[in-house]
């Protein structure tokens, strides 16, 4: 039995177990697309739909720095460069969350990791983050299969806070299927300090590459930029009531398995 939506809060609720891994996201930028839930229903994983707003869901390219990487108080993994594409996602119990169709990561350790330990579609990639100013340049290209894209924005003055930033940004779980299951796995950190963006250009076949080629030529419906946040990932979960497991990770198998929120 579906249940109803959680409201959006920019306050995220507890974790459901014990914070045990730790993540910073700066320098992020935010590129969203308004398409139809029909669209990119199939793309989710078994239980999940689409999350939707005023009879739209959408698709994400989010580009920023992943920083002190690494377990609560353990040691942390250098910073380096992190693009996804991601879809906003409901479960049965009413959860909001969001499913990476990729995440293309310039560290070989966090894409084997989170492959195995989420079944995540990490994809090991070159990848930079330039600033000039108010701009942001990030620039990615897949070690295999001739993937490549790169983004660049100016970054406003203006703070932005209205219910699409909200709906967009205040994301406390991933979804993904599993070890044939659904998964959740929620994190904590501070609202996003969101700041208006305009798109200068966007080039490359990332979106062809999930399966969306018709928006990689289509100009964007929400553009913004954040400096970052620092964050806390608890253990995964069982989406769906009629999972029979709980899936949860020790110290020793969190250690390489970062995981990327929204």
């Amino acid at each position: 039995m579906v249940t109803a939506v959680e409201p959006v809060s920019i306050i995220p609720p507890p974790l459901p177990g014990p914070a045990l891994h730790r993540e910073q996201w700066r320098s992020a930028t935010f590129v969203h697309w308004a398409v139809d839930p029909g669209r990119v229903a199939p793309m989710l994983p078994p239980g999940i739909r689409p999350d939707v707003r005023d009879g739209q869901t959408f698709v994400g390219l989010v580009a920023f720095e992943m920083a002190d990487v690494g377990l609560l108080r353990g040691p942390a993994l250098p910073p380096f460069p992190e693009t996804n594409v991601r879809l906003y996602s409901v479960d049965a119990a009413g959860r909001r969350g969001i499913v990476f169709l990729s995440l293309d990561a310039d560290q070989r350790l966090v894409v084997a990791a989170a492959r195995v330990w989420l079944g995540l579609n990490y994809r090991a990639a070159r990848m930079t983050l330039q600033a000039d100013g108010t701009l942001r340049r990030y620039t990615t290209r897949l070690r295999r299969g001739g993937v490549a894209g790169a983004l660049t924005v100016e970054v406003g003055p203006a703070r932005l806070e209205d219910d699409l930033v909200a709906f967009l940004t205040a994301r406390w779980r991933l979804h993904t299927h599993h070890l044939g299951h659904t998964w959740f796995v929620q994190n904590r950190h501070d609202p996003w300090p969101v700041r208006a963006a305009s798109l200068v250009s966007l080039e490359g076949n990332l979106l062809a590459s999930v399966g969306l080629p018709e928006l990689d030529g289509r100009a964007p419906d929400h553009v913004a930029y954040s400096p970052g946040v620092r964050v806390r990932f608890g253990g995964a979960f069982p989406a769906l009531p009629a999972a029979p497991v709980r899936r949860s990770f020790s110290a020793s198998s969190i250690v390489t398995c970062p995981t990327v929120g929204s």
